[in-house]
C-alpha cells in the first residue's frame, strides 16, 4: 500500500483537495460498493454511466466534505441515490422491460439447472414488481439498508435524514414488500388450484 492509500476517507479527501490525483484512492476503495448498489437500482447499463457522474460529483465536491466524517462511504451513496432518484423514469422502465422480456431461453437437456433458475427469475420479477410498487424514498432506505448493508446512521447521512425517519421508511417498505409478495402467492396458489 503506497503512503497516500493510508488513512480513513476523511484524510485522503482532505489531502486530494492539494493533490487532486489522490482523489482515485476513494473511487478505487468505493467504487465497486456504489457500483453494485447502481446495478440493483438501475440495472448494468445505466449503473455505470452513473457510477462515472457520482465520483464526478463527488471529486467537484470534495471540497465540502465534512472531514469529521472517517467513512465517505455514506456520502457517496447519497449521491448515486439522488442521481438515481433523477432517473426514476428510467428505472420504473428498466423493471418493466424486466418483467416483459422474461427468463432467457434455456436447454431443455439442463432441467434441474433450468427449474433453479426460473425460480429464481420468478422470485426475482416478483420482487422487481415489489419495489417498483414502493415509493421511491421507501425504495432507497429498503436497497441501502438490505442490499448495500448500510446501519440506519449511514443511511440517515446518505440520505439526508433523521435515524427515525430511515426506522420509519424502511418498516413501510419491509410492510408492502411482504404484503405484495403474499398477495403473489395467493395469487399463484389460487391459480394453481382453480
Amino acid at each position: 500500500m503506497t503512503p497516500e492509500d493510508t488513512g480513513d476517507d476523511a484524510s485522503v479527501i482532505g489531502r486530494s483537495r492539494a493533490e487532486p490525483s489522490l482523489f482515485a484512492v476513494i473511487f478505487d476503495r468505493h467504487s465497486r460498493h456504489i457500483h453494485r448498489y447502481l446495478v440493483r437500482r438501475l440495472g448494468p447499463t445505466a449503473a455505470d454511466d452513473v457510477l462515472a457522474d457520482t465520483f464526478l460529483i463527488a471529486f467537484s465536491k470534495r471540497a465540502g466534505f465534512d472531514l469529521s466524517r472517517p467513512d465517505a462511504r455514506p456520502w457517496l451513496y447519497g449521491i448515486a441515490t439522488n442521481l438515481v432518484s433523477r432517473q426514476w423514469r428510467s428505472e420504473v422502465r428498466e423493471l418493466k422491460l424486466r418483467q416483459a422480456v422474461g427468463p432467457p431461453d434455456v436447454d431443455a437437456g439442463h432441467a434441474d439447472r433450468v427449474a433453479e433458475q426460473v425460480s429464481a427469475q420468478a422470485l426475482g420479477a416478483d420482487l422487481d414488481r415489489a419495489l417498483a410498487k414502493l415509493r421511491p424514498r421507501e425504495r432507497d432506505v429498503l436497497l441501502l439498508v438490505a442490499a448495500e448493508g448500510l446501519g440506519y446512521q449511514e443511511v440517515a447521512e446518505a440520505l439526508a435524514i433523521p435515524v427515525g425517519t430511515v426506522k420509519s421508511r424502511l418498516n413501510r417498505a419491509r410492510g408492502r414488500v411482504r404484503a405484495e409478495l403474499g398477495a403473489l402467492d395467493l395469487v399463484k396458489e389460487t391459480a394453481s388450484h382453480g
